[in-house]
This record gives C-alpha cells, sequence and structure tokens, in this order.
C-alpha cells in the first residue's frame, strides 16, 4: 500500500472525527495506527508502545514515537511532522499537544490505562471517541480483501497438508509446532493466534489451551483452529477430523449438524442483515435438532489486520452487514467431557449475497 492509501483513510476518518465534534484524535491502538499510516502493526509488548497518531481536522497529521523508531518514521512520514519523545510518553505528548491542539481531542480510551489518561489530561479537553477508526476498518477495500485472500489460500494449503501429520502416538503440541513451521516455511510471518489443537474431550473447550498435551490415539477426535499472517492480514479457520477407520456414529452426527448450520448461515449472510441475525440462522438449527444448550459462542466475527475485529456475528450484535465486510462462520457444538465440533471458513460480503474464501 502506498502512501495516497493512508492518507485516503485518514480523511475518511476526519469526516467521522467531524461527526463527533473532535478536533484532534489520538489513534494508539496499534492496528489502528497502522491501518492509518502504515506504521509499526505491533507494540513489542504488552506494557510498552510504539507511539500514536495526532490526526487533525486541518490535515496536519502527526507521527509520534520514541528513538528506538524514528528512522522507520522518517523514512514514512514528513519529517516535520513527527514527534520524538525521550522520557515519559503520556508527559511529553501533553506538552505537545498543548502547543498544536486546540479544542476538543478524542482518545481511544479502551486502549489507554487509567494512569496514561490522567497524566495526559491536565489542561486538555480530553473525550473517549473510541471505534471511529475500526468503523472504517470493518469494510475491506479491493487491496485488502487481495491480501486476506492470499492468506486463507496458506490456510487451505497448510489444512490440505496437515492430514498427514495426524498420527497416533504424536501429541497436540507437535501438531501445533507443524503448523506453525508450515506457515514460516511458506511465507508467512507469524500465526494470527496460538494454534488450537485439541483431542477428544479437550475438543470440548471452545479455546482450550494445553498443560499436558495429549496424545492421538487410533480412533481419536480432533478440533484445530489455527490462521496465519500473510502481508499483515490475518486468516482464521477451524476443522474437526476424526483419526481411524471407525468414526463414532456420535461424532458423525454431531459434525454433520455443525456442517449444515454452516451451510445454512452461509446461504443466509447477505448485505443489510445484523450479525444477531446471522448468528440466529445457526441457532435456530441447532434448536430444532435439540442441541442448542451445546452451542455456546458466537457464530463469528470480523478478520483482517486483526484476528478478531468489527462486525460481530452474535446474538446481541447490532452489526449491519455491508459488502466488502470478511467474516468468520463458525458454528460449533460442545459436549463436556467427550468431545467437540466445530467447522469455520472465511467469507467476504457481496452485493448479493457472500463468497467463501
Amino acid at each position: 500500500m502506498n502512501k495516497n492509501s493512508f492518507l485516503a483513510r485518514r480523511e475518511s476518518l476526519r469526516k467521522l472525527m467531524q461527526e463527533e465534534k473532535l478536533d484532534t484524535l489520538l489513534i494508539s491502538q496499534p492496528a489502528n495506527r497502522f491501518y492509518l499510516s502504515g506504521f509499526e502493526l505491533h507494540d513489542c509488548q504488552c506494557n510498552e508502545s510504539s507511539g500514536c497518531l495526532i490526526i487533525r481536522a486541518d490535515g496536519k497529521d502527526w507521527l509520534c514515537t520514541d528513538s528506538r523508531y524514528e528512522e522507520a518514521a522518517l523514512t514514512l512520514w514528513e519529517n516535520d511532522r513527527v514527534f520524538i519523545y525521550r522520557g515519559r510518553f503520556s508527559e511529553e505528548l501533553n506538552g505537545h499537544l498543548k502547543d498544536l491542539a486546540s479544542g476538543r481531542i478524542g482518545f481511544e480510551a479502551e486502549h489507554l490505562s487509567c494512569g496514561f489518561v490522567q497524566r495526559l489530561e491536565p489542561g486538555l479537553d480530553m473525550q473517549a471517541a473510541d471505534g471511529l477508526a475500526e468503523r472504517l476498518r470493518m469494510v475491506k477495500d479491493a487491496e485488502e480483501i487481495q491480501c486476506i485472500e492470499t492468506s486463507v489460500a496458506l490456510n487451505h494449503r497448510m489444512l490440505e497438508w496437515l492430514p498427514s501429520r495426524l498420527e497416533p502416538g504424536r501429541t497436540e503440541a507437535d501438531i501445533a509446532w507443524d503448523i506453525e513451521k508450515f506457515y514460516r516455511e511458506n511465507g508467512a510471518s507469524e500465526l494470527s493466534f496460538p494454534s488450537i489443537v485439541a483431542v477428544d474431550a479437550n475438543a470440548a473447550l471452545p479455546h482450550y489451551a494445553p498443560e499436558n498435551p495429549a496424545e492421538l490415539h487410533e480412533n481419536c477426535q480432533i478440533l484445530i483452529d489455527e490462521g496465519c499472517r500473510l502481508n499483515r492480514y490475518c486468516s482464521d479457520q477451524t476443522r474437526t477430523w476424526w483419526i481411524g477407520d471407525s468414526a463414532d456414529p456420535r461424532f458423525s452426527e454431531m459434525l454433520s449438524r455443525v456442517q449444515e448450520a454452516q451451510r445454512r448461515a452461509i446461504a443466509f449472510l447477505r448485505p443489510g442483515i445484523t450479525g444477531a441475525q446471522a448468528h440466529e440462522t445457526a441457532a435456530a438449527y441447532f434448536a430444532s435438532c435439540g442441541v442448542s444448550r451445546y452451542f455456546n459462542h458466537s457464530l463469528g466475527h470480523g478478520v483482517g489486520l486483526e484476528t478478531h475485529e468489527g462486525p460481530r456475528l452474535g446474538p446481541h450484535s447490532k452489526d449491519v452487514l455491508r459488502p466488502g465486510m470478511i467474516v468468520t462462520i463458525e458454528p460449533g457444538l460442545y459436549y463436556p467431557g467427550w468431545g467437540g465440533a466445530r467447522w469455520e471458513h472465511m467469507a467476504v460480503i457481496t452485493e448479493d449475497g457472500c463468497r467463501v474464501l
């Protein structure tokens, strides 16, 4: 993406700022910061930041960062609007904002700590203004869709290769390493999230994280939820398999119901419906089968620079689907102490429906 793409996104953001009567907006959430500038998708640690953007109504935007990123910032941004802080970020940013900003300043309250805001706000008119950049990010442009399709294509390659590695005696940890190694060796920069590899009863935990990895054995079930980051964009898919020649009829029925719920949801997806309506399609089918109590999470979520972003496809979601949104469709059934199944695809919303990636 070139500088003009990022500038166009900031111009779209300025229109939202005008609606909110904001003269200035601080962007500190890492994915939002990258989306609007091309600078540093990830922060190094959860307790430190690579910096923020100051988005101004007059178009004179600033990139603020510390000396570790000075050279990178100067190659990316207009040099006379790069602010390098060398001490305490919040206090130096306070002084810089006093020098250049007047009027109401919005900030991403859900991302910043209370302590940071308390040090930042003296003498400034600060207002929480969450979700503005996220509203733009929900609808992907053509270049973003292409990047995500490339990430999903590598994901499909991995899923075609992986069954050859699912052999009795291998552990959940062995399979998770196979997945990460495949992605790294085939061009991905990293995983979208730590892979979930769950055997038998562990598959009843939708976000299972092993302490003592279980072994695969003859005639067992395995649920694998994984994804990669390629060209900055994520993929996210889940599959559930039976290992062995004699699938338990209970497993086969469970998986069949999950796949039918997904089929119905995909057929229903289109512009204009809400995330709650999409979720209800799968939930209603499970209810007709008498198994709704075993479906204990939302139908899906948006995917892009982050694995989980808007829109949400859940029972309370008011998000309205629009062309260009990319979502997961991942119904599941989970039986405590025995096992579970989830089947997940990603799809882009089109003008008259959706297209599975």
